[in-house]
């Protein structure tokens, strides 16, 4: 006698597939991350941050600092967004593609109103901030290196790289939070393989941090903040069009 099948209690929990889990595949997940924080990085003040430290210090220590906290936040913006794949896909899948419509008109609306030369009045924005705790920096390290011996100037010099690359971190991280990429990489997370999105967004950020470094003051002088701006409301939007007209799916 044929006994028909039975899904386990696991896969029916709170009524989510364990599919749910792991939603689309790891190539929809990685296109979509990749190109969402391509466009909203480029020109945005981690990029900035990179790019000015990258001036003044060794690119490798500016470029492992600033990496390490945009890794750090893809992997805990995907957490947060794999966690609420409890909720019903149908649910999260409608929801993401209303906040892709929100996010892309809002990023078409501020590009047709952006100053042509946005991106400079950042680049200054970032570079006195950086100058003025520098100049702070200065201070102290005179007064201590008056007070100290050779040995302990030694020491700093030790750990100069350190500094270097905590300076790098944290900066990074705190304007990397409640970002535009990070809302994003967030929803994606709810529709998309969180590893996809996971790997995708950390290779982004990647491209566009080593982008910085690599040609500081000159890629961000020619960078056109109003264009990128305008390119990722297009890009915000198809992924919000796709997802209704692709639907939820199982």
């Amino acid at each position: 006698m044929h006994r028909p099948k039975c899904r386990s209690f696991s896969s029916v929990w709170l009524g989510v597939d364990t599919r749910a889990a792991i939603q689309g595949s790891f190539l929809q997940g990685f296109v979509a991350s990749i190109s969402v924080v391509i466009v909203s990085e480029l020109g945005d003040k981690t990029f900035f941050i990179a790019a000015i430290m990258a001036m003044k210090h060794p690119r490798v220590i500016v470029f492992a600092g600033a990496i390490s906290a945009l890794v750090f936040m893809t992997v805990l913006s995907a957490a947060f967004g794999w966690v609420a794949t409890v909720i019903p896909r149908v649910y999260t899948h409608y929801i993401s593609a209303a906040l892709f419509a929100i996010f892309g008109l809002k990023m078409l609306r501020d590009g047709w109103k952006m100053d042509p030369n946005e991106g400079q009045e950042e680049l200054e924005e970032v570079q006195s901030e950086l100058k003025r705790r520098e100049d702070q920096e200065e201070k102290e390290e005179t007064l201590d290196m008056l007070e100290q011996g050779q040995a302990e100037n030694r020491r700093r010099k030790r750990n100069a790289i350190l500094k270097v690359l905590l300076q790098a971190a944290s900066l990074t991280f705190l304007a990397e939070w409640g970002d535009r990429s990070q809302l994003a990489t967030v929803v994606l997370a709810t529709r998309e393989n969180a590893f996809g999105v996971v790997v995708g967004g950390s290779l982004g950020h990647a491209l566009c941090t080593g982008l910085a470094v690599i040609g500081g003051r000159m890629v961000a002088q020619k960078i056109s903040v109003r264009t990128v701006t305008i390119i990722g409301g297009v890009v915000f939007l198809f992924f919000a069009v796709s997802a209704l007209v692709i639907g939820p799916g199982e």
